[in-house]
């Protein structure tokens, strides 16, 4: 058996529509097509968006600015305010705030903002600060390490 001599399975294959061969066809004189204008002839279709002569839609809306990046880096934020809650002088990691409960994850950056104050001298380790926070940590006599 070859591919040319399979047969076609019940049902899978219409007949092709015969338009333009008589009245009697039901698909005689215009084919269909309807009389006049741009749809009736040969290789009349309406280009994509098109509204007629009416401003199109993708005129009307005001263009988009910026950019969104697909793949963002999401940091896990933690406040100044918050490291009130570790013991004077102590070195602060992911580790120290996942069993303090500040952190969910472990294993997401981590950065750390500038809302609060602080009033103790903390070594606070994270992948990010913001510059308040770099100064509130270092006016209460602490310091700052990248991951």
């Amino acid at each position: 058996m070859q591919l040319h001599n399979l047969p076609v399975a019940e049902g899978a294959a219409k007949p092709e529509k015969r338009v333009g061969r008589g009245r009697g066809s039901g698909h005689g004189k215009t084919s269909g097509r309807g009389h006049k204008g741009l749809k009736q002839r040969s290789g009349g279709k309406v280009r994509l968006g098109f509204e007629g002569g009416q401003m199109p839609l993708q005129r009307r809306v005001p263009h988009l600015r910026g950019f969104k990046s697909l793949s963002p880096t999401r940091f896990t934020v933690i406040n100044v305010g918050e490291l009130e809650v570790f013991e004077a002088n102590s070195v602060v990691g992911e580790e120290e705030l996942l069993a303090k409960g500040l952190i969910r994850k472990k294993g997401l950056p981590i950065k750390i903002l500038g809302n609060g104050d602080l009033s103790k001298s903390l070594v606070v380790k994270a992948h990010g600060f913001s510059q308040k926070a770099v100064e509130k940590i270092e006016t209460a006599r602490g310091s700052t390490e990248v991951i």
